[in-house]
């Protein structure tokens, strides 16, 4: 997760252009830590240079200057098999994206052309909303801004990658969430907004707190109405299951606990949780295919999952009762989240206090997760030609059919916290697997 003033599930590794150079060293903080938030990235590394070229560092230049792999979105789509659904016309058209974040980013119109271009993608339609009240002026030397710029920038660009030709609405809040409520009564009126305005048809969430760092369960429950909302209204909403692995963070957004825990708005049942997978490269930098994916536990840090304290199992979980007991289970899907084998993102804005400048960064975390399976979703309710609202009760309705891919290597213990083994069929550190999406798509929409 990220932990830098208010964001988190998202990890970024130095920066680096197409002749850039960073040195990887040990985990940075590059924010004074706050309650644990959800869109700032914890920085991995120090950036020695970068370059302002157009084109981002290649798989084999980042194994080569950095020590880990990295991709780029191109590679990614061609992981996820979606060719297919683009000569098919299924893009996202007609169907729009919605991306919630603290504060946005001062930059983000500029950064998304300028990473259309270097990944040939057309520019999307994006708008900007503040329903909830407008934002603090953007200050470059806040590093919870500059994390919060971070994510959005991630979200945004991860999003249009897998479905181009979706729309995608970008609602900034003016409270970064936390651990705990705070932030998040900005947010869910944000999203209720948009719900009840019919204003999207799939919301991705990066970010989420400790469900045991909410005063009560029903300060908890009395923040699900904007998911009730959307079940109401056939909007999916996805959310970033978190990067601790099995465990998550105190109130203090810093102080790992030392047992099991989960984090909301990924345990709620009226969501998709999205965990962390980790993709390989060969010796010519090509991803390797989806069957040799594991749980993403890559040092860096690790998918989320696990039982939750408040939720009791859903019926679309029954079938596997014998894993997640009488609670509900995360995650459900797993994606590309590591970040040895992180996405290339341009960032554009400057920020001190953050420690980011101008240039093309490494990004890892289950935000990257989460906004590449919305961009999925949104395809396939242009195939289905209509919103499929809530997902779960047909992806485990799916389970053994091509389009879900099992992962059954890797586990998410994290932080001294023993988590849980990957293994055949479901499991509390991959879910149900990850996807072909062109499989899946398709069998979604029939």
């Amino acid at each position: 997760m990220m932990r830098a003033g208010s964001v988190r599930h998202a990890l970024i590794v130095g920066a680096m252009g197409t002749l850039g150079v960073a040195s990887v060293g040990p985990a940075v903080a590059l924010a004074t830590q706050a309650a644990t938030v959800a869109p700032v990235p914890a920085v991995v590394g120090n950036l020695l240079g970068h370059s302002s070229g157009l084109q981002p560092p290649t798989t084999l230049q980042c194994e080569k200057t950095l020590g880990i792999a990295c991709f780029t979105v191109l590679q990614l789509r061609q992981h996820y098999n979606l060719a297919p659904l683009y000569a098919q016309g299924l893009t996202g058209a007609g169907k729009t994206i919605v991306i919630v974040d603290s504060y946005g980013s001062p930059t983000i119109q500029k950064d998304l052309q300028r990473f259309d271009k270097a990944m040939g993608l057309p520019n999307p339609s994006l708008s900007i909303i503040q329903p909830v009240g407008a934002i603090p002026p953007y200050d470059p030397t806040n590093a919870t801004m500059g994390g919060w710029a971070a994510e959005t920038t991630l979200d945004v660009e991860m999003s249009h990658s897998m479905a181009p030709g979706a729309k995608i609405l970008l609602v900034e809040t003016p409270v970064a969430e936390t651990e705990g409520v705070t932030g998040f009564p900005q947010m869910m009126a944000a999203e209720n907004y948009v719900i009840n305005h019919r204003l999207g048809d799939v919301i991705s969430q990066s970010f989420g707190a400790t469900e045991e760092t909410f005063p009560s369960a029903d300060s908890l429950m009395d923040l699900r109405y904007a998911f009730k909302s959307a079940a109401a209204h056939d909007v999916t909403v996805l959310a970033s299951s978190g990067d601790t692995g099995a465990t998550n963070y105190k109130i203090d957004g810093s102080t790992l606990y030392s047992y099991r825990v989960n984090s909301w708005p990924s345990s709620d049942p009226l969501v998709t949780s999205m965990g962390g997978s980790e993709l390989y490269a060969n010796s010519k930098g090509h991803a390797l295919p989806l069957s040799d994916d594991t749980v993403w536990n890559d040092g860096y840090g690790a998918g989320g999952g696990g039982v939750s304290e408040f939720f009791s199992r859903p019926s679309y979980q029954n079938g596997v009762a014998s894993v997640v007991g009488n609670s509900r289970g995360t995650p459900d899907i797993s994606m590309s989240a590591a970040v040895n084998g992180g996405v290339d993102v341009y960032l554009g804005f400057t920020n001190s206090g953050y420690g980011v400048s101008p240039g093309w960064y490494i990004f890892g975390g289950t935000s990257e997760a989460s906004p590449l399976f919305a961009g999925i979703v949104a395809i396939a309710d242009q195939a289905a030609h209509h919103d499929l609202g809530l997902l779960n009760p047909a992806l485990y309705s799916l389970q053994g059919h091509a389009g879900i891919v099992d992962i059954t290597v890797g586990n998410n213990s994290f932080g001294g916290v023993t988590g849980y083994n990957a293994g055949p069929g479901y499991d509390l550190a991959s879910g149900l697997g990850t996807v072909d999406a062109t499989r899946l798509v398709h069998e979604l929409a029939h």
